[in-house]
C-alpha cells in the first residue's frame, strides 16, 4: 500500500528520515539541532556508538583483541582518546575498529528510527560520520551531505580546544577528498562557510522542501 493510500485510510504516515553525514567539524551537530528544534526525532550515531562500547558490551571484548590492553582504563573501560590515537593514525585500523563498531551501532539507530515511528515522529534525522560506509543511507529518505571549506574545519575543530595536530590527523584519516567521495549519495548539499544564521536559514528551506517533497508522492 503506498503512503497516498496509508493517508486515505486514516494511518499515519512514515516519517521522513534524512540522514546527515560529511567530514568532521563542518556543522553535523548544528545542523542535527535545527532539525530537532523544528520537530525532528534526533538519533546520533557517535552517542550509539559510546552506548556499544560501554562497560559490560561485547563490542569490548572484540577491541580488546585487536588493540590490545592499552586502550583500556584500569576499571576495564575503553580509553578512548587512547584508542583515538591508534585508529586515526593508521586506516587499517581504523577499518578495523568500525567493523566491530558498525553493525551494533545500525541495530540501536534502527531500534531509535522504530521509537520515534511509535511515537508519531514528523521526521528523523540521524547523524553519522560513516552513514554511506555503515549502510545507514539505505535507510533514509534524503542524505544530506554538510561540508565547507578544509580551512574553515580546521579552524573550527582547533576552535572546540582540539590540538592543531590531532586537527590534521583526524581530517588526514578521513581523506581530503571525503566530501566528494559522498557526493554522489547526496540528496542536499548544506554548505555552512557562511554565518551561523544564513546556514539555518538553508536548513531550514531545505526541511521544508524535504517535507513537500514527502507529502506530494
Amino acid at each position: 500500500m503506498g503512503m497516498a493510500s496509508l493517508a486515505e485510510h486514516g494511518q499515519p504516515r512514515p516519517p521522513l528520515v534524512v540522514g546527515l553525514t560529511g567530514p568532521i567539524g563542518c556543522g553535523k551537530t548544528a545542523v542535527a539541532r535545527w532539525l530537532e528544534a523544528r520537530g525532528g526525532w534526533r538519533i546520533d550515531a557517535d552517542d550509539a556508538a559510546r552506548e556499544v562500547t560501554a562497560r559490560g558490551r561485547p563490542e569490548l571484548a572484540a577491541i580488546r583483541g585487536c588493540f590490545g590492553d592499552g586502550v583500556f582504563a584500569e576499571d576495564g573501560s575503553l580509553d578512548r582518546a587512547a584508542l583515538a590515537a591508534v585508529v586515526f593514525a593508521d586506516p587499517a585500523s581504523l577499518a578495523e575498529l568500525e567493523a566491530i563498531v558498525h553493525p551494533a551501532v545500525a541495530v540501536l539507530v534502527h531500534e531509535g528510527m522504530a521509537t520515534a515511528a511509535a511515537a508519531g515522529a514528523p521526521f528523523i534525522v540521524i547523524e553519522a560520520i560513516k552513514l554511506v560506509e555503515s549502510g545507514l543511507a539505505a535507510a533514509c529518505d534524503e542524505v544530506w551531505l554538510v561540508e565547507c571549506a578544509p580551512a574553515v574545519q580546521r579552524a573550527r575543530l582547533v576552535g572546540r580546544g582540539m590540538e592543531p595536530a590531532d586537527a590534521d590527523r583526524r581530517m588526514a584519516a578521513q581523506g581530503p577528498d571525503l566530501a566528494h567521495r559522498l557526493a554522489p549519495f547526496a540528496t542536499r548539499h548544506i554548505v555552512t562557510d557562511g554565518t551561523l544564521e544564513d546556514t539555518e536559514q538553508r536548513v531550514a528551506a531545505a526541511l521544508a522542501e524535504a517535507l513537500e517533497r514527502r507529502d506530494s508522492r
